[in-house]
């Protein structure tokens, strides 16, 4: 058994999930409330390759094989908020997701603030999901009320008659989150969210991505290097098994 090829393909395969989360990275990266994606490299061993002659035991020297693996996680790290003056817009300053409804009926998580009012006066989500309050009630908007105003701790106002108050909800463990399209996450079946006590929001602002643009592109460079390099052992590899094969007639 030859486990340097066997080795090298597995590092392919890790490179590869690499780049497709560098890539997702990339292209998501102006996209509100994005959060990173992130591969974990780790070693994993996979049985013994024995050696040498076998004694009275019928066993040989052996030694544990060690094949490179990845795994796909998430960097929750907040983002950067920016100005956009908009009247739906809202970041959250602190700890926390916006909760929205989708039209099945499960709920989801955001840091996405771009709302927007549907033409039922729904507040909703930049995907067209309902805004949901702490009462886990849609946000309604009369047209003839006013402006909105959004006050530090979510409470929804129109000329001074509150709307109810933006529900911020969080998890003990953020892993239990799993990534949907355009920064929305689901959340793992038997999870529950809690309200953010003093949650804090700030209207006509928005979350970036927590994406570094440069740092991404640096990395895509790394793993085609590293890609090449492994391509370049296989084929040696290759090489030197077809040359034994040959001697061997």
């Amino acid at each position: 058994m030859n486990v340097g090829l066997y080795q090298s393909a597995a590092s392919l395969s890790a490179l590869e999930k690499w780049q497709d989360s560098v890539s997702q990275n990339i292209t998501s990266a102006q996209v509100i409330g994005y959060r990173k994606r992130v591969v974990n490299f780790s070693a994993q061993m996979a049985g013994e390759l024995q050696y040498g002659q076998k004694s009275a035991s019928g066993r040989g020297e052996s030694t544990g094989m060690v094949f490179p693996a990845a795994t796909g996680s998430i960097n929750f790290k907040h983002a950067e908020s920016h100005p956009t003056r908009g009247e739906f817009d809202v970041a959250i300053m602190g700890d926390g997701y916006f909760e929205v409804r989708q039209p099945d009926g499960t709920l989801a998580y955001t840091r996405n603030g771009e709302f927007r009012l549907g033409a039922d006066r729904i507040l909703k989500s930049s995907h067209g999901f309902e805004v949901l309050t702490t009462d886990g009630e849609p946000v309604v908007l009369p047209q003839a009320a006013g402006p909105l105003i959004i006050t530090e701790n979510g409470t929804l106002m129109q000329n001074g008659v509150p709307r109810g108050r933006l529900a911020v909800k969080d998890f003990a463990d953020e892993a239990a989150l799993y990534p949907l399209d355009g920064g929305l996450f689901g959340v793992r079946p038997g999870v529950e969210a809690e309200p953010v006590e003093n949650a804090s929001v700030q209207q006509g602002y928005l979350e970036g991505s927590n994406v570094a643009s440069l740092r991404e592109m640096v990395d895509l460079v790394l793993i085609s290097r590293a890609y090449e390099a492994n391509q370049r052992i296989i084929s040696s590899l290759d090489q030197q098994m077809q040359k034994t094969l040959d001697a061997l007639g």
